[in-house]
């Protein structure tokens, strides 16, 4: 029980900063969902980093790991906003900014994750 409760207060906190990066990132006029790409791209560097901590010589406990990777990260990044944000591009025919936010959120995502281990290592 108290595990579910670790990861149900890391995601609410996540969640809830998820959406204050959208509000403050995601701009209408142009279309492009700078937050939801941020919020990958800083969650997927953080989860590197926890994740690396974990580990290193068991720096964090395993309630600590579920509390921010599973919780806080799970609930920061969001898989489901980025398909639905390409889906938008797809049906307006902007066939360019789909190619580049898929291509970056990948790479960029992945380059992250293996940074952040990188650094605690």
């Amino acid at each position: 029980m108290k595990q579910l409760l670790l990861v149900f207060i890391g995601g609410g906190f996540g969640s809830v900063l998820r959406f204050l990066l959208g509000k403050w990132l995601n701009n209408s006029n142009d279309g492009i969902p700078y937050g939801t790409f941020a919020a990958n791209i800083i969650g997927s560097l953080l989860i590197g980093v926890i994740l690396g901590l974990a580990a290193k010589n068991e720096t964090l406990s395993t309630n600590q790991t579920l509390l921010l990777a599973t919780g806080f990260c799970g609930g920061f990044t969001t898989f489901s906003s980025f398909a639905y944000e390409n889906h938008v591009f797809l049906k307006s025919g902007d066939f360019t900014s789909f190619a580049i936010y898929t291509i970056a959120s990948f790479i960029i995502g992945f380059l992250a994750v293996f940074f952040g281990m990188y650094v605690v290592k």
